[in-house]
């Protein structure tokens, strides 16, 4: 069983900014993620694995200079985001087989700066999914 809480917060200055830190980095890494994937697809490579995407978008970006500051952020957050995309591309994949139910799903798209859905994820532990125990 799986059990969802909906907050209403109200952040002090200091929260503001850490939690606008936090929706920027999952955005930044779910954005990475989507682009490796579709390079991949474009080049005929095999599809990216989710350990090797985890290595090349979040370990190895985060000793990039151009992108330490995703080490500032919770690495559960970037996780789930990182969980995000390739929940993204599995359900468009059984849509596309019909194996899901429904209309047809669209391939993910690319979460922006300017779209006010802003949305991140925390578990109890980083290894942690949800439905799993």
């Amino acid at each position: 069983m799986q059990l969802r809480y909906s907050f209403r917060l109200d952040p002090t200055p200091a929260q503001r900014i850490a939690l606008a830190r936090a929706f920027g980095c999952a955005r930044v890494v779910f954005n990475d993620a989507l682009a490796l994937r579709r390079q991949a697809h474009a080049d005929g490579s095999p599809f990216v694995s989710d350990g090797e995407l985890s290595k090349r978008v979040i370990t190895e970006a985060k000793k990039r200079p151009d992108r330490a500051w995703l080490g500032e952020v919770s690495a559960v957050v970037l996780q789930q985001a990182l969980a995000d995309a390739t929940m993204a591309y599995r359900h468009f994949f059984s849509s596309v087989g019909g194996k899901r139910k429904g209309p047809k799903v669209a391939p993910p798209r690319l979460r922006s700066r300017k779209d006010n859905r802003q949305a991140i994820r925390f578990t109890k532990t980083p290894g942690s999914r949800p439905g799993r125990s």
